[in-house]
């Protein structure tokens, strides 16, 4: 009989009814506690609190209402996490809009959300959507009272879009809603002993809505402190743990490569942490064993999805770390492997990695859908169960393994890499008759991003490789551009005409 694979912790408690409760605990013990620390601002739970409920006040007295799309493009300071606070306790839906990402992207997915308004420090993009920036929203704040603004806030309505890649290069809205961003929190908090002591360390963006559910949400649960760090550098990450005593962190097996090979990150730079997490990319196990060594602390593996939202599997507190494994699922989750054909395989053997809810338990759901995409939504979701796209086994003793990525992911860095989102802007190239966008290793990055571009047997001047790169530039974030262009005379294609994707390594 197929089962799903559940690992065994203590009994998961509810998460809080809403984010805008989700202070509640630490206001009742810890108001004076350090809540927030970022470059500009020190904000303590109490005045976290009343900041939020400024935040939602001016949102209101801009003409936000429960369910209106609020996007913002701020970086990693006080302003953003106040800002999403504010967003939740008003009811409306946070669409967190990264900075790396070109012009062109950003406008796709605010117009594709129909946001209201882009908060941002910088007033000057013509986004096709209403612009507050710098100091018009201080002044907004500034202007608006502290009173809470009373509104009945839905913990299964929309609360976050999250945009995601898929196969059509399009971007797509995976939306979550406030409870299921509230549950990873609520579950790491009970199953890794999390307590007031915790200080937590991110680098990444807080624009990432999986940053928000892993930096604030979880902290606040266990009455702790969120760092929100404004460096990813080896050296400005080391400064911010070493500064703040930092206790647990996350980052990229990059950042972990530098931090472990640099002559200026001293051991005693880390000393303060308990907690070392990777994830977003397979890492080398080279990497660990280097990190290990300088410092002392195992890195330990994670599995993570936009769509579940955020950490799906991690290695249990203590280790220990399997080879190759991406960690053990968490307890509200249940994962298990499916063949083509939809039958369960057995452990050791690869399928798609599927994951649903833990049975018996209907306080948590996977997300709500991608946004204004019901057939997208009925295939991922199909019969209640996450479809993520991901190839990989399970273990005997149910430790997740990660062999491939149904989607071609290129995984740089710890970020993602869409090759059908980078080949359609390749597309928009005249010259170009075909492209395909491949990831090749790379022991500092995980992948590097590679283009083969077939040009138009109607041109007569060579392509100039050049031009093709500045488009890039222009269309796509820094981290997607091809670094490297291969030019071929024809990319191999089966009978059907479509590109055989195994040949291409031969072309490099």
């Amino acid at each position: 009989m197929a089962h799903w694979v559940r690992v065994a912790f203590r009994a998961v408690p509810p998460p809080p009814p809403s984010i805008a409760r989700v202070l509640d605990h630490a206001l009742a013990g810890h108001a004076h506690r350090e809540a927030l620390v970022t470059r500009s601002r020190r904000l303590t739970y109490a005045e976290l609190d009343v900041e939020a409920n400024r935040a939602a006040n001016a949102l209101r007295a801009l003409g936000i209402r429960p369910g209106d799309r609020v996007a913002a493009s701020l970086p990693n300071d006080a302003a953003v996490v106040v800002a999403f606070h504010g967003a939740m306790r008003l009811g409306a839906v946070w669409l967190g809009i990264n900075r790396a990402l070109a012009p062109p992207e950003k406008e796709y997915q605010l117009r594709d959300t129909e946001a209201a308004l882009l908060l941002c420090d910088d007033p000057s993009p013509d986004l096709g959507v209403r612009v507050v920036a710098g100091a018009e929203w201080q002044d907004a704040m500034a202007g608006s009272g502290a009173d809470p603004v009373e509104v009945v806030v839905d913990p299964e309505a929309p609360a976050g879009i999250a945009y995601t890649s898929g196969t059509t290069g399009r971007p797509k809205g995976a939306v979550h809603s406030q409870r299921g961003l509230l549950t990873p929190g609520a579950v790491l908090v009970e199953s890794r002993g999390y307590d007031s002591t915790l200080r937590k360390g991110d680098c990444f963006p807080f624009t990432i809505l999986n940053m928000a559910v892993l930096t604030t949400l979880l902290v606040s649960q266990a009455a702790g402190t969120s760092i929100v760090m404004d460096r990813i550098d080896a050296e400005g990450v080391a400064e911010w743990i070493r500064a703040e005593q930092v206790t647990t962190w996350n980052g990229p097996p990059a950042l972990l490569h530098s931090l472990a090979s640099m002559d200026s990150v001293a051991p005693e730079d880390l000393a303060s942490l308990r907690e070392v997490w990777t994830g977003g990319a397979d890492c080398p196990e080279a990497i660990r064993s280097a990190f290990e060594e300088k410092f002392g602390l195992p890195v330990l593996a994670t599995y993570g999805l936009t769509e579940a939202p955020t950490v799906v599997a991690i290695d249990p507190v203590g280790g220990p770390h399997v080879t190759g494994a991406s960690g053990r699922p968490l307890p509200h989750l249940s994962v298990r492997v499916l063949d083509d054909a939809g039958r369960q395989v057995p452990a050791g053997e690869s399928g798609e990695v599927c994951v649903a809810p833990a049975a018996g338990d209907d306080r948590y759901h996977l997300m709500l859908g991608y946004w204004q995409r019901p057939d997208d939504t009925a295939k991922v979701l199909e019969g209640g169960v996450l479809h993520t796209g991901d190839i990989g086994f399970l273990d005997e003793g149910g430790n997740v393994h990660l062999r491939d990525r149904k989607s071609l992911v290129i995984i740089r860095g710890g970020a993602n890499v869409y090759p059908a989102e980078v080949e359609r802007v390749l597309q928009e190239i005249g010259g170009i008759a075909a492209s395909a966008v491949v990831g090749v290793p790379d022991e500092r990055l995980g992948e590097r991003v590679v283009a083969l571009v077939e040009p138009s047997v109607d041109v007569d001047t060579d392509l100039d490789l050049d031009a093709v790169r500045e488009h890039c530039i222009r269309q796509l974030a820094k981290y997607k551009v091809p670094e490297r262009f291969v030019v071929v005379e024809a990319l191999p294609r089966n009978a059907m005409g479509k590109i055989v994707r195994t040949e291409l390594p031969a072309l490099l």
